[in-house]
């Protein structure tokens, strides 16, 4: 039996707002009539897959990072014992870990336009494979082309994976409603931690059983399937799914068309740069990527050098933070959304809080580890207790590139976490240079540069950040102002007025 789509669907699907192709309400009316007894809501769906994304961009993206330690001479032997170690110093191990980030920040504006102009499915999609390319194929770079080849690869990876965030943050846009912007946000975004903690682990247990080539054969394969599997069962917003729900339909609908519109105009780049809470934003992702990349990057190198865990417990304990870290956004985010929707706290505050907590407390924590002597177990209680506190800044910084501008989103989140993401370019080598012999008062300054670096940003974002739609997200004042400024233009060049 076929059921017929409502009414009331089709004059809404007319003035749909999501920026896509142009509808077929014809062929999308038996689409939905056909799977109107489906039930399975395709925003979470679409959020365990973008969970699933970030999982497998940080495992190629970090697996480098507790492999190195195998694939390097120790500093206290003068050669190796095998063919598949390098005698890579700290400085240049310091470049190599780097070397991602270079390639990193150049797509993400890109990413950003591409994503907000043709949708966010294929750039994401096609920027995973080619890192899972990538990583398959850096055991053979570094075997015929030493550490100049891994550099050239890893900066390739980076570029594909530029444009994972901005790509993620314009889908976001088109499937979560306000209410629960932060639960689905964070449970995307938390797939940076829970990659971490799974790359750190595996790699650890793959590394104390076999080589270490081993590791990017795993994750590379395992990034294949997931483009296959995303390929498959995502689509750029719901107007073109072909599964949805004529309910969730509607429902996104209702809830989300006011602040995001099918074509808007482009981005209003002079308002944007000039907003002060998006200052405010960038801010606090320079805080929150400066402690973050610091720990993901390099504190296998000191589990390693420092507390000198074998291979195997280093995976283990190096992924304990983020396990932790992870369970902390999940609980953190669905708290956020309740205290927002119920009115006790206003969106902006919560925001705030929320990254004042994962500001402060890991800051303290990781220089207080520094400070405990040779105690492993005091010290990777505090890393644990430092990088747990850090999951407040998925409810807090991460999801208000949304709040800010939800028809701009894609293009926002890529000039915030593009300028985050020169801190990956630069903590590497700062731990290179002041760590050379990897000594733990060696590391003590370079977690004092932490805690300075989280304290000054998250005093910025507390003062000037917002939770609320801003002014130049709106079509219609973008499209007054663009006209107004082009009328002025010719008016001055008439003679008629002056413009500053």
């Amino acid at each position: 039996m076929v059921m017929n789509l409502n009414p009331e669907i089709i004059p809404l699907l007319s003035k749909w707002n999501y920026p896509s192709r142009q509808i077929d309400t014809d062929n999308l009316s038996t689409g939905l009539s056909r799977h109107k007894g489906l039930r399975i809501q395709q925003r979470w769906v679409f959020a365990i897959m973008g969970f699933m994304a970030l999982f497998n961009a940080y495992t190629m993206r970090v697996c480098l990072s507790i492999t190195i330690t195998e694939m390097v001479i120790p500093i206290n032997e003068t050669q190796s014992s095998n063919g598949d170690t390098y005698a890579w110093d700290e400085s240049t191990q310091g470049i190599i870990l780097s070397s991602f980030y270079w390639g990193y920040v150049i797509t993400h504006l890109p990413g950003g336009l591409l994503s907000e102009k043709f949708g966010g499915k294929w750039s994401l999609g096609l920027g995973i494979l080619s890192t899972a390319l990538f990583t398959l194929l850096t055991p053979l770079a570094v075997k015929f082309g030493d550490s100049t080849a891994l550099i050239i690869v890893r900066i390739l990876m980076g570029l594909g994976e530029g444009f994972t965030f901005p790509a993620l943050n314009t889908m976001l846009s088109q499937w979560t409603p306000p209410e629960e912007r932060s639960k689905i946000g964070s449970m995307v975004f938390a797939g940076a931690q829970l990659g971490t903690v799974f790359t750190s682990t595996i790699s650890g247990l793959i590394l104390h059983s076999t080589s270490w080539p081993v590791v990017f054969y795993v994750f590379g394969t395992i990034g294949v399937i997931w483009f296959i599997m995303w390929t498959l069962l995502c689509y750029n917003n719901p107007s073109e799914h072909p599964f949805i729900s004529e309910y969730e339909l509607k429902f996104l609908h209702d809830r989300m068309s006011q602040h995001t519109h099918k074509k808007p105009p482009p981005v209003p780049w002079r308002h944007l740069f000039t907003s002060a809470p998006v200052w405010a934003l960038i801010a606090a992702q320079i805080g929150h990527d400066w402690g973050f990349f610091t720990m993901v990057t390099d504190l296998p190198k000191y589990m390693s050098s420092v507390l000198e865990f074998s291979i195997k417990d280093n995976g283990y304990l190096t992924s304990l933070p983020y396990l932790c870290m992870w369970i902390c956004s999940i609980v953190s985010s669905w708290f956020a959304d309740w205290i927002i929707t119920v009115g006790y706290i206003s969106r902006t505050n919560v925001r705030k809080i929320g990254t004042t907590i994962a500001s402060v407390g890991p800051a303290l924590f990781i220089v207080g580890a520094s400070y405990v002597g040779s105690d492993k177990f005091l010290v990777v209680t505090m890393f644990t207790i430092g990088m747990t506190l850090m999951g407040t800044f998925y409810p807090g910084m991460k999801v208000n590139a949304l709040d800010l501008s939800p028809n701009y989103s894609g293009s926002l989140m890529a000039i915030v976490n593009g300028i985050g993401a020169l801190t990956g370019i630069i903590t590497p080598i700062i731990v290179g240079e002041l760590a050379p012999e990897s000594t733990n008062s060696q590391w003590r300054l370079v977690f004092w540069i932490v805690l300075c670096v989280f304290f000054v940003t998250n005093i910025i974002f507390v003062t000037w950040a917002s939770g609320e739609v801003q002014y130049w997200n709106d079509p219609e004042f973008v499209n007054d102002d663009r006209e107004k400024r082009k009328n002025d233009k010719m008016r001055e060049a008439q003679g008629d007025i002056t413009l500053p």
